[in-house]
């Protein structure tokens, strides 16, 4: 290194934008992922004894990918070098390669490639670099936003272990960003900057999850506020909602907001106000509400509120929480409108739930009577000999496959726990089921 390289580098380390300077260099610094670099994790036992294998972080942006290979960075003994696959080339690969080799076989030293947005690399390229990765010339990390089994060469994920990341907690990000507001060392504490807890919430809720975003909010915020007449300079919600460029909205998702902003989108959609339900939608999205979590409450509306009027609205919703646990945002947003406009606009009925409450009542109060003995399975040892299963009429073997037998216990022949309703698919129910019972008994 020449004297300007060194120049340059003590330039950039102080000049980079905060995100960068308050990047972790051990593995204690990290937050979040515990669920891959806990003490007990096998990621964190081979960064700890540098006995890595080629792996690949999977995750949204902000997560810690690059973090985590710098932490490998600092931590091996191995050479490290990194390249980003939207601007790197062959020649770039060739040259890594070809040092990698000299360095394997001069000094008995690995060599760990990272290679960040990996799925911006073709077939070609991705199939260049896997022999070396299979010889051991090379360990491969991989960080991509893309779901990796979409985009990654199959031979070069049969050689990795994959690691997804999650979108860190509201708590990782409120940490994050006090430790960016008051660390004297990486942080911007040398400014004698104060943040509201009302302005670091709301940093950490619209974040959603990001740490790259909180920070560069906090870094311009502390940059171009005046300080007040203490000397300090204030963070408020006011600054941070002008530093994030997102205007606040009341929307505590712990407190009252919350609730009965979801009550309302639960409401809407039984009620069939398909506007006021995407409405509530939104303002969920907006605040960085959980994807998954709004994707249930659709499906509880689909099971409670539509019920067999549509069979189909459960099907549609279940599908939509499984879509936006794949895509995530901001394509769920569509994903999610169109489950919304489907089950706001469905025929209603909750007669599935009135039945399903009344037969428990009637398990809760009422003696428990046997199973009646024709329904009773005639299969296990001696069953057969001690009357079970004797005088069963089968269903299909009757007209319109319905045969008039007694299938409540005894006392309860004449009970009905089920009402269908009169829209929707439940006018079918009630019409087929009537005709069966009426033919049958003709």
């Amino acid at each position: 290194m020449d004297l300007f390289d060194y120049a340059r580098k003590n330039t950039m380390k102080k000049e980079s934008p905060l995100a960068a300077r308050m990047r972790p260099i051990t593995l204690e610094e990290v937050v979040g992922q515990k669920h891959i670099i806990g003490e007990d994790k096998l990621l964190y036992r081979a960064i700890k004894a540098d006995k890595l294998s080629s792996i690949i972080f999977y995750g949204p942006p902000g997560t810690g990918k690059t973090t985590l290979a710098k932490v490998i960075a600092h931590t091996t003994s191995a050479e490290f070098r990194q390249i980003n696959a939207t601007v790197a080339g062959k020649k770039d690969m060739e040259e890594i390669i070809g040092h990698a080799k000299d360095t394997l076989g001069m000094y008995s030293k690995k060599t760990i490639l990272f290679i960040d947005e990996i799925h911006r690399f073709n077939k070609g390229q991705q199939d260049y670099l896997l022999p070396f990765v299979e010889d051991g010339t090379i360990i491969l990390i991989g960080a991509t936003t893309e779901n990796p089994y979409f985009e990654v060469n199959g031979a070069l994920l049969s050689r990795s272990i994959i690691f997804e990341l999650k979108s860190l907690e509201k708590e990782d990000i409120l940490q994050i960003i006090r430790k960016a507001v008051y660390d004297m060392e990486k942080g911007m504490g040398a400014y004698g900057a104060i943040i509201d807890d009302e302005a670091a919430e709301f940093l950490a809720d619209v974040s959603n999850g990001d740490a790259r975003n909180a920070l560069n909010a906090i870094e311009i915020g502390i940059l171009t506020t005046d300080r007040d007449e203490d000397g300090k300079i204030h963070i408020t919600i006011d600054v941070a909602q002008q530093c994030i460029q997102k205007r606040v909205v009341r929307y505590d998702k712990d407190g009252d907001n919350h609730y009965d902003t979801v009550s309302a989108f639960i409401k809407s959609m039984r009620g069939s106000d398909v506007d006021a339900a995407i409405y509530y939608l939104a303002r969920m999205l907006y605040v960085g509400e959980e994807v998954t979590f709004i994707a249930r409450r659709i499906i509880i509306c689909a099971a409670e509120d539509v019920g067999l009027a549509d069979p189909n609205a459960l099907v549609v919703a279940n599908a939509a929480a499984e879509a936006v646990h794949k895509i995530g945002m901001p394509e769920a947003r569509i994903i999610l409108a169109e489950a919304v406009a489907y089950v706001a606009s469905a025929p209603k009925s909750n007669s599935a739930i009135c039945a399903i409450d009344m037969a428990l009542e009637a398990v809760n109060t009422s003696k428990t009577m046997p199973v009646p003995a024709h329904l009773q399975d005639a299969h296990y040892k001696g069953a057969a000999k001690l009357g079970h299963g004797l005088d069963y009429k089968y269903a299909h073997d009757y007209k319109n496959h319905y045969v008039k037998q007694q299938y409540l216990p005894e006392g309860m022949e004449d009970t009905t726990f089920y009402y269908p309703g009169e829209i929707g698919y439940e006018q079918r129910i009630t019409k087929q089921l009537d005709k069966i019972k009426k033919e049958a008994e003709e």
